[in-house]
């Protein structure tokens, strides 16, 4: 497959502000244009801006170890991994449930996904002001709310209610100041998130109609997918039946690439994928600080962190593919010929962060590796419509025509309402199913959340308490949010108030 990427370029300092501070109200631009000189200057100033948002997702901060630690080192689907005397600064905390609010993790994840939050405000307050063709002033618009909408979609998952920022912070506005210190409700911010990715589904193109120089970019697609994804999470199931089916009707998307090419070069941008942070190994490099070494294998060539667990190695039943494209195993031959050494530190490592150094592009940075991160794919869309339909509609066959789809390519068989012997176990079917196909992917924790307040407020605590580990301290419902991290709370002078039970 023709490998093709888009990279995305910071062009101006100021639109790296972090955290909801005064930090990010008080820091002039040093050594460059202002911001005034630079758009009066530049014919491609509009996609330039809207570039910039797009390399917030490259932060470590938002997907590199601190992402991974929050999202995945929490769930039952990884472990720490790595020595039991390297803690990964907080992950053996994250791991067993022994975190506080003074967790850097939580900061991390705060300030990356709000530098992207404010990017994308400077963005949408910038271009309606300036001179640009239409359609590209509508597709960078929407590309943008795209981007703020993804941001406070991590934001809402860990912490709940957030401060909802939408402008650019005047230093001068004591109201506005105030405002970016203060939490919104969770609802409130979830519709902001559905009002974004409404702008992007009304104002971005298909997958086909994206110029192929601009692959990589957002597309009507992806905003219909994870707009679906939201209102699964909202439990608004009609809307998200309603999104799935539309990413389907687009005929821009399929299963057809092997679902252990997906995570390497060769599968990268293909039809099975929605969106993904575009990334390169080659000089210089544009990646996601961290991602594969900090996963890699411990005592070959990384840190060994976020491995799978037992518990998800069990779950896959016989004759499932996706387990060996899941995990790497002492003495294995991997795909590109490499022999794993017998004696690892721990008995699993995750094969979706791998990166060959001999037969994908690797230029010797470790810590700067090409691997594309993906964001949104088709399978997640076909499961989110069969659980979406079996809230709605639980006699369409639909259900198992989409079922069997993502089982087949996992080697398995096809599934019809003869296979089931009460609609609960349809649906422990389906949410099994999201499970091995979304393993390591960093969706598991949320899920689990998800599910115990929308079925079963007990799933979580058998999940995580049970399954995990013995030291697992996990508690409902207080941890079915992360604290705000005390950091931003002192930085607010206090007017961040904390999630229960912190």
């Amino acid at each position: 497959m023709k490998k093709r990427h888009i990279f995305f370029i910071s062009v101006v300092c100021m639109l790296s502000v972090a955290g909801c501070t005064d930090d990010f109200l008080d820091v002039p631009p040093q050594g460059q244009l202002t911001p005034s000189d630079y758009f009066s200057s530049s014919s491609d100033a509009s996609t330039e801006v809207v570039n910039a948002v797009y390399n917030a997702l490259l932060q470590t901060n938002v997907h590199g170890f601190p992402w991974l630690g929050v999202a995945s080192i929490t769930s039952d689907d990884a472990d720490k991994g790595s020595s039991p005397g390297d803690t990964g600064t907080d992950k053996n905390l994250l791991n067993n449930f022994t975190f506080t609010p003074e967790a850097v993790s939580f900061d991390n994840v705060w300030e990356g996904n709000y530098i992207g939050v404010m990017r994308a405000n400077y963005a949408l307050n910038t271009i309606p002001n300036l001179t640009v063709e239409a359609s590209l002033k509508k597709r960078l618009i929407g590309e943008a709310s795209f981007l703020r909408a993804y941001f406070y979609w991590n934001l809402v998952r860990c912490f709940g209610g957030v401060p909802l920022i939408t402008f650019v912070p005047d230093p001068s506005n004591e109201a506005q100041k105030e405002l970016s210190r203060t939490r919104a409700t969770a609802d409130e911010v979830y519709a902001q998130i559905i009002l974004d990715l409404s702008t992007a589904v009304d104002s971005l193109t298909t997958l086909s109609e994206l110029p192929e120089l601009e692959l990589g970019r957002a597309t009507s697609g992806a905003a219909l997918g994870l707009r679906a994804k939201v209102y699964m999470y909202m439990g608004e199931w009609e809307n998200a039946a309603a999104d799935a089916r539309s990413v389907i009707a687009q005929g821009e998307y399929s299963l057809d690439t092997p679902y252990e090419n997906i995570w390497r070069e060769v599968g990268e941008n293909s039809s099975g994928s929605l969106f993904e942070v575009q990334c390169r190994g080659l000089t210089p490099n544009t990646a996601i600080g961290g991602f594969t070494e900090t996963q890699s294998i411990r005592g070959q060539f990384g840190w060994g962190f976020n491995t799978p667990t037992q518990d998800l190695w069990d779950a896959y039943p016989s004759g499932d593919t996706r387990r060996a494209a899941t995990f790497i195993v002492p003495s294995e031959t991997l795909w590109d010929g490499v022999v794993v050494i017998s004696n690892t530190e721990n008995p699993y490592y995750n094969y979706k962060a791998y990166v060959s150094r001999t037969k994908e592009t690797y230029n010797g940075d470790a810590w700067q590796t090409n691997k594309n991160y993906r964001v949104l794919r088709y399978a997640d869309v076909l499961l989110i419509l069969c659980e979406a339909l079996y809230h709605t509609d639980p006699s369409s066959a639909d259900i198992y025509t989409y079922l069997s789809q993502v089982r087949e390519r996992a080697g398995l068989s096809s599934v019809t309402s003869a296979d089931f012997s009460s609609q609960q176990a349809l649906l422990d079917e389906i949410l099994l199913e999201r499970r091995l196909e979304l393993a390591m992917e960093n969706d598991r924790f949320f899920d689990l959340i998800r599910q115990g307040w929308q079925y079963d407020s007990s799933i979580p605590i058998l999940a995580l308490g049970v399954n995990k580990n013995k030291d697992s301290e996990f508690l409902w419902p207080k941890n079915a949010l992360f604290p705000i991290p005390q950091k931003q709370r002192q930085l607010s002078g206090g007017l961040l108030t904390q999630n229960p039970g912190y």
